[in-house]
């Protein structure tokens, strides 16, 4: 796996999950669906569960990459650069923000399945 395919899928795993984790809050999902009503407990705790999910797999890139110790610090580096996209654009664009998350979790997860098939770039 080379370094830049590895900050990619590791950057879009990070923006994906923090953009799960914030639309799991009232305030940003309200700004997402436009509707005033409280959130249902079900979709909090999936999208909760979603964004932890998909932050944990973006480590995964950065210690193939660069190893454990590097790794780890790359993919904190990666966290902060993820929500920092998601809190810019979040007031702005949600419903942008929505559909990038998504293709960016999509596109992560078919980054990490090629990667554990044996087709690595």
């Amino acid at each position: 796996m080379t370094v830049w395919y590895a900050s990619l899928l590791s950057l879009a795993l990070a923006h994906a999950g923090m953009a799960a984790l914030s639309f799991a809050m009232d305030r940003h999902h309200e700004q997402l669906t436009h509707q005033r009503r409280e959130m249902p407990p079900r979709r909090r705790a999936l999208l909760r569960l979603a964004g932890v999910v998909l932050l944990m797999a973006a480590v995964v890139p950065c210690v193939m990459a660069w190893g454990g110790t590097v790794g780890s610090v790359a993919w904190l580096g990666f966290l902060s650069a993820g929500a920092l996209l998601a809190a810019l654009l979040l007031p702005y664009r949600p419903r942008g923000i929505a559909c990038l998350a998504a293709c960016a979790a999509a596109f992560g997860g078919v980054g990490l399945a090629v990667t554990f098939a044996g087709l690595s770039f």
